[in-house]
């Protein structure tokens, strides 16, 4: 099974933990959107997910760590700086998720200089309290939901210009990094949910399996890697389509009516600039407000280290 390509983005490696460290349970707190939350991965009747996975295998053989979740479906970039992060800084983690953006690219207020400095914002108010990050790039919705090409292209460039940010976050605050856009992971079916946007359990297994093993190397997981085989029975074709006729739909239809009349405007644009050769100018453009954004962050700050 293709497994989500990890790529460590970190100045340097990280300190061994101590014997006070470990003396100590250790706490994890995940942030972002309904990825984190745990949609598509149903036990009990609520959302576990990847981030409750892998806090499974942080803590020491027969110990444990502290887990709080506190990602919420809908989240844009702003909830997770003006709401998220504050009650995260309470919470004082030792390692912080920070994984949105996706939401960001399906409104029709998309700015990426704005999703560009709140990011940076969580980032440098987690990594200065001495939490060490883990982030991850996303495909974009577009190819996920397999869209005509006029209505993908301009969600495909949104979200490219989201992951150049976060690579960049990234790189400047030594965050362990996951892709999660590649190819094989994409077009892997049997990793996602019914819905086509989430992961089903072993999706969500694959992600924090990856996780975990770039936390090990580090020796921040010291416990055992989630295991890879779904426990819990796959959907059947009936409860499949019984979400898309249900739940599926009201998603949809909630995206649609904020986004839907801009996203028709950019595929006419799309058309216009296919039909005359010129294309490229819509790709300069948003390389352009990429540019703008990205040089408007902060100076690099020195990284801070778990436990410093």
């Amino acid at each position: 099974m293709p497994q989500p390509r990890a790529v460590a983005r970190a100045a340097g490696p990280a300190p061994a933990p101590t014997a006070a460290s470990c003396a100590r349970v250790l706490r994890f707190a995940s942030l972002g959107d309904s990825l984190t939350e745990g949609v598509g991965d149903r036990v009990d009747g609520s959302w576990r997910g990847w981030a409750a996975l892998l806090a499974q295998g942080l803590g020491a053989a027969g110990g444990h760590a502290e887990f709080r979740n506190f990602a919420v479906s809908g989240a844009l970039s702003r909830d997770v700086h003006e709401t998220q992060t504050p009650a995260a800084l309470a919470y004082s983690p030792d390692l912080a998720s920070v994984i949105v953006g996706v939401n960001d690219t399906l409104r029709h207020g998309f700015d990426i200089h704005d999703l560009a400095v709140r990011l940076d914002g969580v980032c440098a108010a987690l990594s200065g309290s001495g939490t060490r990050l883990l982030t991850a790039c996303l495909p974009d919705p577009g190819a996920m939901l397999a869209l005509p090409a006029p209505l993908a292209r301009p969600l495909a460039r949104r979200q490219r210009a989201v992951n150049a940010v976060v690579h960049v976050l990234s790189e400047r605050y030594g965050a362990v990094h996951l892709h999660l856009a590649d190819a094989s992971w994409v077009e892997d079916r049997s990793l996602w949910s019914a819905d086509r946007l989430h992961p089903g359990e072993r999706g969500h297994r694959a992600i924090a399996r990856r996780f975990h093993e770039l936390l090990t190397a580090r020796g921040l997981a010291l416990g055992a890697a989630p295991g890879s085989e779904p426990e819990q029975p796959a959907p059947s074709r009936t409860a499949k389509a019984v979400w898309l006729a249900t739940a599926g739909t009201g998603w949809v239809a909630r995206r649609c009516t904020d986004l839907l009349p801009q996203l028709l405007a950019l595929a006419g644009a799309e058309v216009r600039h296919w039909a005359g050769g010129t294309s490229s100018r819509l790709d300069h453009l948003a390389e352009n407000a990429l540019r703008s954004a990205l040089a408007s962050l902060s100076p690099a700050p020195p990284l801070a280290r778990m436990g410093e």
